[in-house]
């Protein structure tokens, strides 16, 4: 696989997992819990495969090959960073929401 397949990878991995991180916030708004963390299990199955790309790239470079860093792939792991944080807020807005329905906020 090739840079640029790499960082589409990356992109696109990370661009469902911020997707369906979006979408639990909005379950978890209105009060459907489960489907709430149905979306964050998806968020969290999406990034598996763009993480063994991300692992992929920095074992070869442990190991001695390099890569051309081009914009592209600065992108690739700013949507992917971007991603991973996202998961981790929707995580917290969902438990924040539950908190608030159950009248203990």
């Amino acid at each position: 696989m090739d840079i640029f397949e790499m960082a589409m990878q990356l992109i696109a991995g990370a661009g469902d997992s911020r997707s369906y991180s979006m979408e639990a916030i909005s379950h978890a708004r209105e009060g459907n819990f489960t489907e709430a963390r149905e979306c964050i299990e998806k968020a969290k199955e999406g990034m598996v495969r763009t993480h063994e790309v991300q692992t992929e790239l920095i074992r070869g470079e442990m190991l001695g090959t390099k890569t051309e860093i081009t914009l592209l792939m600065v992108h690739a792991q700013d949507h992917l960073t971007a991603a991973m944080l996202m998961r981790d807020m929707a995580e917290e807005f969902i438990h924040l929401y539950e908190t608030m329905k159950e009248g203990a906020v």
